[in-house]
């Protein structure tokens, strides 16, 4: 059942102390309005009506989720914060001896918030607030980006993985630990510590590795059949995944000696911990390169405010940057100015925004001669309209019909390449060079020439596309690169929490104020 009001504790801080808050603060704004901002009607669907005892209000713990995720800190220390702070005992309008409640509720209040219709309320309700006071009415321009958060726990390495991995099962699915014992002998699974190897030596460790895939492929072929519930079957199939992804036969195509190695290659889908599945390796760029998820973001470049956010592993196609980019847009009304580097540059998005009728500032990637300091695909005269390809020297070919998946066209030069005079800028084939022409190469060679050509265009992103780099820092502050949870959703739920708390912050230093039963700005400059 859903509390109303606690009663205060000793005198009410904001009443007594107020003079010690600081005026303009976060602090001082949610003292003021915090029953406005988080009325009990916006959580009543996620509480019985009449039925058990009265909870904590929701507006209290809906307060210190906010302030939780604006100074990142944790469960024990918010609670911490609000035992012994004055100015979270004034923004939650407790008493000067209130005593706070149990941590635990506020896992249990997010687990209601994440079942519930609504999971990212909190943030729907401060994106209320930003319609209300008309901060973004005709600001028109939205800057894409992402940015890598790192995951709670350590990567596993592939030893590691397996031993933890059959022991889930061994856990999870009935009668699984007596297989164990009886049939797999590469590790005592019942010892929490490591197997008892010369780890230095790289034949013993080879020999573990082939050894506890065994077991694992063992494990697997006895429980093959069984009715499984949900978590046991999420405990084979991930014992299946782990056996599988850093692996390959030692001798031979088909593995027939029954031995196994590390293979030497990494998979794109990489699992890296058994205690976290959905985290993954991630390649932001050829330097950086982390283990977790990654951060989408569009935000009103001038000042500052997250219009929409998501959290998706870091590697996967349908959690590419292009791929979310939709999304992050589809709350959006009327034509747009999006900016974005080249991570945003496919094909397929900028057709889509092109046809939605919006102004792109998507930042085209450089293209990549055959030949250092040659010619690339823009030096080529192509006309996908008559199916004609004309090379730097003059030769004419003719466009394949489009084939394939990807509905590619192909130009191939063969026989006019050897005798060229331009064949050393243009090729190191030696039967000629052959073009590849994807789908939208007109839109793609179009917005590379504006974007080397247009004085508006290039004076626009230094502008405002380098301003996303600002939201990306607050969001990363105080040590909130690290992600506190684990799995995609509660930790796309903490991240829609801090970009609320975040824009919260900013309307209040904007001059956020409750004036006649709206919110509004009294004062207007960022």
């Amino acid at each position: 059942m859903m509390g109303r009001r606690m009663v205060p504790a000793g005198p009410e801080v904001w009443v007594v102390c107020r003079e010690l808050i600081p005026a303009g603060s976060v602090f001082a704004f949610l003292a003021e309005h915090r029953r406005v901002l988080f009325p009990l009607e916006a959580f009543a669907d996620m509480y019985a009506p009449v039925n058990g005892r009265p909870s904590v209000p929701p507006d209290l713990l809906a307060t210190v989720v906010v302030l939780q995720a604006l100074h990142g800190l944790s469960d024990e220390e918010a609670l911490a914060a609000l035992r012994f702070d004055l100015r979270w005992k004034a923004a939650c309008g407790l008493g000067l001896y209130e005593q706070g409640f149990d941590p635990s509720l506020l896992t249990y209040f997010r687990r209601r918030l994440a079942r519930s219709s609504r999971p990212d309320r909190i943030f729907e309700i401060v994106r209320t607030v930003v319609e209300q006071t008309g901060v973004l009415t005709g600001r028109t321009r939205r800057a894409l980006d992402s940015a890598v958060l790192t995951d709670a726990v350590a990567t596993q390495d592939t030893i590691t993985q397996l031993i933890a991995a059959i022991r889930r099962v061994a856990r999870q699915v009935p009668g699984a630990a007596a297989i164990i014992a009886a049939h797999c002998n590469a590790h005592d699974y019942t010892d929490p510590g490591k197997p008892k190897i010369a780890w230095d030596d790289e034949e013993a460790k080879t020999a573990l590795v082939s050894a506890l895939v065994t077991d694992a492929l063992t494990l697997l072929g006895q429980l093959a059949g069984q009715d499984l519930d949900a978590d046991a079957a999420r405990a084979v199939g991930l014992l299946a995944l782990i056996a599988g992804q850093d692996v390959e036969p030692a001798v031979g195509s088909d593995g027939t000696d029954g031995r196994w190695q590390i293979a030497r290659r990494i998979p794109p889908d990489r699992i890296i911990s058994t205690v976290d599945p959905e985290a993954r390796h991630i390649h932001k760029s050829a330097q950086q390169r982390d283990d977790g998820y990654k951060a989408h973001l569009a935000v009103e470049p001038e000042t500052g405010l997250f219009t929409a956010v998501a959290l998706h592993p870091g590697a996967g196609a349908d959690n590419h940057e292009a791929a979310v980019a939709p999304a992050l847009l589809a709350g959006e009304n009327g034509l747009l100015q999006i900016l974005a580097d080249a991570a945003y540059a496919a094909a397929e998005l900028r057709a889509v925004l092109t046809a939605a009728g919006h102004r792109l500032l998507i930042k085209p990637p450089a293209l990549k001669p055959a030949v250092v300091g040659g010619f690339t695909l823009d030096d080529f005269t192509i006309d996908t309209t008559a199916g004609t390809l004309t090379c730097p020297a003059g030769h004419t070919v003719a466009l394949a019909a489009p084939a394939g998946r990807y509905q590619q066209r192909r130009a191939t030069f063969t026989g006019l390449c050897t005798a060229c005079p331009l064949h050393d800028r243009c090729t190191t084939a030696k039967t000629g060079r052959i073009l590849t022409i994807r789908p939208h190469h007109d839109l793609q060679a179009a917005a590379r020439h504006q974007a080397a050509t247009d004085p508006d265009w290039q004076a626009d992103y230094r502008r405002w596309r380098p301003m996303v780099e600002r939201a990306v820092a607050w969001l990363v502050a105080r040590g909130n690169r690290r992600l506190p949870y684990r799995g995609t959703h509660a930790n796309d739920r903490w991240l829609h929490h801090r970009a609320a708390a975040l824009n919260l912050r900013r309307l209040i230093n904007l001059g956020l104020a409750y004036l006649k039963n709206t919110w509004t700005l009294i004062a207007t400059t960022p």
